[in-house]
């Protein structure tokens, strides 16, 4: 790209408009490139982690959830969020460990997708985990889901004719359709 224009939209003032559990409201005051200024509401989320548990046979672990936003079930790779002050890896581990009861012996970051840039400052670091091995699910007290097990091209094709819509699973199993492991 030639003469690249600076789009930078600079703080001028920021507050805290509601402080949830998981989510905090901001509402900034920018001033834009053409020096006007704007208002930008958006969340702030802690970040999280979701895990493409790949079996031998190249069979996915899935997730069967109800999201009350929704108000319906997904399907989804197993996720989860950052706790304060751990490692993308650690929550990777964590979160399929409860979720799941699997514990893998070989981990590989796959990358990070930004779900919704437009509102949040939400960010996912996709996990291949591989090398599985059941320990025994421990899920949160308020977490009910079930898990089973396709093979990838069957979730590739759940994406593909809408069973499958959720961002961070679309981008995990996507990727690993189209970029395997590397």
């Amino acid at each position: 790209m030639k003469n690249k224009q600076d789009l930078t939209e600079r703080l001028l003032s920021g507050e805290l408009v509601y402080d949830g559990a998981l989510l905090k409201v901001r509402r900034d005051v920018v001033r834009l490139p053409d020096g006007r200024e704007a208002s930008r509401e958006y969340v702030r989320h802690p970040g999280a982690v979701a895990v493409v548990a790949l079996f031998p046979d190249g069979r996915v672990l899935l997730e069967r959830q109800y999201r009350h936003p929704l108000a319906r079930e997904f399907l989804e790779l197993p996720a989860g969020k950052l706790e304060p002050g751990e490692p993308h890896l650690e929550t990777a581990k964590r979160e399929l460990l409860e979720e799941t009861g699997y514990a893998a012996a070989e981990w590989t970051r796959l990358g990070l997708i930004h779900v919704s840039v437009g509102c949040s400052d939400e960010a996912i670091e996709l996990w291949l985990a591989r090398g599985l091995e059941q320990r025994g699910a421990r899920p949160d007290a308020d977490e009910f889901l079930e898990t089973f097990v396709v093979a990838l091209e069957e979730a590739v094709a759940m994406v593909r004719d809408g069973r499958i819509t959720d961002a961070k699973s679309v981008a995990g199993l996507l990727w690993m359709r189209a970029f395997g492991a590397s």
